[in-house]
């Protein structure tokens, strides 16, 4: 089976590289013969990718260990979940499903632009076919997943901290937001040389560029999630290079969405967009990189690896070739306007981008600046969490403000009567919001203070937004409030969509403001009988417990916790050895109380006289970390929801029926 799985992917890249040379010779010649063979090739790296996919799976649940990846990562006893989560914790079952989704995205993203951008596709074949021969490559030369051995009797099993229902979520997601940001560069990148630099490319890829945006922020949340429940270490975040990995092209693609509503509607910044989606896409292959080079220590890390030069050439061509694409098709993208004026929509989206951009930097230059000092002095120099913290102060609350700035300030030029009117009472929000931090004692720091106050201030701009545009719909044609607040946000989805998506980030900011900068914690030695005060809670220990899992054994902490003087029922760390693992790992327990806060406990230790270490936090707020994850996750639902009032809206604009690349909606 091994041979047969191999073989299909020795095929697939044949196949890859056939097609970037049929999609060249159609895009050059216009020959349309090379163009469907082309795409056909697509269909059959898809059909033998899925053979290989098959083939790997396959041996996986039934405990083939002669496949030096399964042995590596599984055990008889590994529970049948994790056998299945298995399949991309390894570094060459990861890329397998990297490959996998991106020739299900690059044939959706074909069939998208049958139409419309006709001339644009050979060319967006050749560069998917491109992207997928260099994973290919990667898949049949230093990372095979069928590469065999003399079968163990059983398998070295999986990390601990990889067996976790997250496991079925968190990777998936992330890989899909990384993959999805292919399709958008490749349509950029397709429009450049095919010379088609309208926006058309631009209304092409912005679904495109939503979704997979979308992925990866719901991708971290679920990680910062894992981390809290499942690391023990207390936090849903440390600023991990491999997380940061994940947050860069996030960040790229946030200013990216945003800049090209600029261009849309004023035929501005055409440079600066194709620039910031060929570096979304090349942050979203260094993420790939630092997961897979072990360069840099991680959780989240493979094992080193020779496979870092394959992605390190990959980034110099892909940046590489997007600067000579630009300098290329430069006389081509000239803006059809300028900014008239500082005060203008136009301006405010000009430095959101500036400041997305720079905190992206700031996160890149914290990533690398520990391999440039061992390169230079041979002593690796670390960055800790308050140099990324200074940055994401000195960045996010600006960020927080233009949010609220954006939707109230008029495009052009915006008078000082209509700042007035529109600023009012959202500024008065602000105001008020923070000057009862300041009265109640909740402003720990003047940077929680100043993001309170912001926050409160884009919040009121996005309420009055709604309530002027619901309150105008109920005048005008006479609709029920409910109506016409849903009518609303349908008629301009990606509108409003945003505007809930904003919110959510106001709610993930309050939460991560609230959880720790008004954390309490204690942490004690305690015998039998013995109590542990945390706030308002307190924790009695009645003993430890002993029990056994499918591939583990746990001892666990029973703690009797009383919360404001009432009971709230045990809470019961543990430790769990892992056998087969040769390995432990601790299991926290997490009480959340209905005011939105968290009673968290670790156990540290247990001693040989029955005594135990315990750590514990009270977090508050907390939980609107992940209800936030839900209100982003509802707005990006809203703006990719396929809206043909918007369609035939662009159909008129450019005289062609039917619109193509309207992403995978």
């Amino acid at each position: 089976m091994a041979l047969v799985g191999h073989g299909a992917l020795i095929l697939a890249l044949l196949l890859a590289v056939w097609a970037v040379g049929a999609g060249l010779m159609a895009a050059t010649g216009r020959d349309a013969r090379f163009a469907r063979s082309a795409a056909a090739a697509l269909w059959g790296i898809l059909a033998l990718v899925l053979v290989a996919d098959a083939i790997f799976v396959y041996a996986i649940i039934t405990h083939d260990f002669s496949f030096e990846v399964v042995a590596a990562s599984t055990s008889r006893s590994l529970p049948w979940i994790y056998l299945i989560t298995s399949a991309w914790a390894s570094q060459s079952g990861s890329l397998l499903l990297w490959i996998t989704i991106l020739i299900v995205f690059s044939l959706i993203a074909l069939r998208a632009t049958r139409a419309g951008l006709g001339e644009l596709r050979p060319w967006l074949i050749a560069i998917l076919g491109a992207i997928a021969g260099f994973f290919l490559l990667l898949l049949v030369v230093p990372a095979s997943p069928f590469a065999t051995q003399i079968a163990p009797p059983d398998g070295n099993g999986l990390n601990p901290a990889l067996q976790n229902p997250y496991m079925a979520t968190h990777p998936p997601a992330l890989y899909l937001g990384y993959v999805g940001l292919a399709i958008p560069f490749a349509l950029a990148l397709a429009a450049m040389l095919a010379g088609r630099v309208d926006a058309r490319w631009v209304v092409a890829s912005r679904r495109w560029t939503l979704v997979a945006w979308g992925f990866l922020g719901v991708g971290m949340l679920l990680g910062s999630h894992w981390a809290y429940t499942e690391v023990g270490w207390g936090g849903f975040w440390a600023w991990d290079p491999v997380e940061n990995a994940a947050l860069m092209p996030w960040l790229v693609a946030t200013a990216f969405l945003h800049s090209v509503i600029v261009q849309e509607k004023k035929g501005m910044l055409k440079v600066w967009n194709i620039a910031l989606i060929a570096g979304a896409f090349a942050l979203s292959i260094f993420g790939t990189f630092l997961t897979r080079s072990g360069i840099l220590s991680s959780v989240h890390a493979f094992v080193e690896s020779d496979i870092g030069w394959y992605f390190i050439i990959a980034l110099i061509v892909i940046c590489g070739g997007s600067f000579a694409v630009i300098l290329w098709r430069l006389p081509l993208l000239r803006a059809d306007q300028r900014i008239e004026s500082v005060v203008s929509r136009e301006a405010t989206f000009l430095f959101n981008n500036l400041l997305l951009v720079g905190m992206a930097f700031a996160v890149l230059w914290g990533v690398l600046y520990p391999l440039l000092t061992e390169a230079v002095g041979r002593v690796r120099e670390t960055v800790s969490s308050p140099f990324f913290e200074f940055f994401a102060i000195a960045f996010g609350i600006p960020l927080l403000l233009l949010m609220g700035i954006g939707p109230l300030i008029a495009w052009r030029r915006a008078s000082l009567a209509q700042l007035r009117r529109s600023f009012l009472w959202p500024l008065v929000a602000g105001l008020v919001a923070g000057a009862a931090m300041i009265a109640f004692g909740l402003g720990s720091s003047w940077a929680s203070v100043a993001a309170g106050s912001v926050c409160a201030f884009t919040t009121a701009t996005i309420v009055s937004e709604f309530a002027r545009g619901t309150r105008a719909r109920h005048a005008i044609n006479g609709e029920g409030w409910l109506t016409a607040f849903g009518r609303l946000i349908g008629k301009n989805r990606r509108r409003y969509g945003g505007y809930v998506v904003h919110i959510g980030i106001i709610v993930f900011v309050i939460g991560a403001i609230g959880s720790s900068a008004y954390e309490t914690r204690a942490e004690g030695l305690l015998l039998p009988g013995q109590t542990l005060a945390v706030g308002d809670a307190t924790l009695t220990f009645r003993g430890v417990q002993e029990s056994e899992g499918p591939n583990y054994t746990q001892r666990a902490a029973i703690l009797d916790a009383t919360l404001g003087g009432e009971s709230i029922g045990a809470l019961e760390p543990g430790r769990r050895s892992y056998p087969r693992e040769q390995t432990t790992s601790n299991e926290v327990a997490v009480h959340t109380t209905l005011t939105g806060g968290d009673l968290f406990v670790i156990l540290d230790g247990i001693r040989g006289d029955g005594a135990v270490q315990v750590k514990a936090f009270y977090k508050p707020l907390v939980v609107l970390i992940w209800l936030s994850g839900i209100v982003f996750a509802l707005g990006v639902l809203i703006c990719v929801w396929p809206d043909q009032r918007e369609r035939r809206r662009i159909r008129r604009r450019y005289a062609e029926e039917p619109l193509a690349g309207e992403g995978p909606a």
